[in-house]
């Protein structure tokens, strides 16, 4: 799993919650914490979240409200809601708001961390997941990067698309180019490397201030890797 996710923690307990991101930091996730609804939205609104930790018992409004709201706002990143009750209705309640798991108070963390990466893992495979990329966000279902701050739209092809996905599952690592060569175009006999840096050379025409002097998908030893 890469590091550096981003998880919206929304919980009015101050010595849970801060608790909740020290242990979270530790396992290389970055958190954006909030005490109430309200505030939970707004963050949502303005920033790209991988997950979000979500407690039903916040002072303003009930959390599963919460949830619902931010998938009718087309949120589609994994809500894991916390909460106190344990009873089936509970669990049915927060499921049906939108939730993609609940976990009853007092939890074990290496349970939370275990479920959470879980979800985010099932998300990336998903249709509609959604990966933030230097200055972009990525969208491979859509085969689409939207530059965040000028909102430009920039089309890939399928191929594009592909090539990025797979380098951003790899994290921090680099890809070789026989590596991508096999999980992009398949052992194809007809394909070789320079198909694939054709391809490399198009898309950093499209992402990079400086196609010459790569920033963001650069060459390492043995291939390529995303500086994300």
């Amino acid at each position: 799993m890469k590091g550096s996710r981003r998880i919206l923690l929304v919980d009015d307990d101050t010595t849970l919650r801060q608790s909740l991101a020290e242990q979270l930091a530790a396992e290389d996730f970055a958190t954006v914490q909030v005490d109430s609804g309200a505030a939970a939205l707004a963050a949502a609104k303005e920033g790209h979240f991988d997950a979000i930790l979500l407690d039903i018992g916040l002072p303003d409004m009930d959390g599963r409200d919460v949830c619902r709201q931010l998938r009718e706002a087309g949120l589609s990143a994994p809500v894991i809601m916390l909460t106190a009750a344990d009873s089936d209705m509970d669990t049915i309640q927060g499921l049906d708001s939108g939730a993609n798991d609940y976990m009853t108070k007092p939890f074990r963390l290496g349970v939370l961390l275990a479920r959470l990466r879980v979800h985010l893992r099932q998300h990336e495979t998903s249709e509609d997941a959604v990966f933030i990329i230097g200055p972009y966000t990525f969208q491979p279902a859509n085969k689409l990067l939207l530059e965040t701050a000028s909102k430009k739209k920039i089309r890939l092809t399928e191929k594009e698309a592909a090539i990025l996905r797979f380098l951003f599952r790899a994290g921090d690592q680099a890809v070789s180019r026989e590596t991508l060569l096999g999980e992009v175009w398949g052992y194809n006999a007809g394909v070789n490397t320079h198909t694939l840096e054709t391809h490399i050379y198009r898309l950093r025409q499209k992402i990079e201030r400086d196609p010459a002097q790569a920033e963001i998908l650069v060459t390492a030893p043995g291939g390529y890797r995303l500086v994300i």
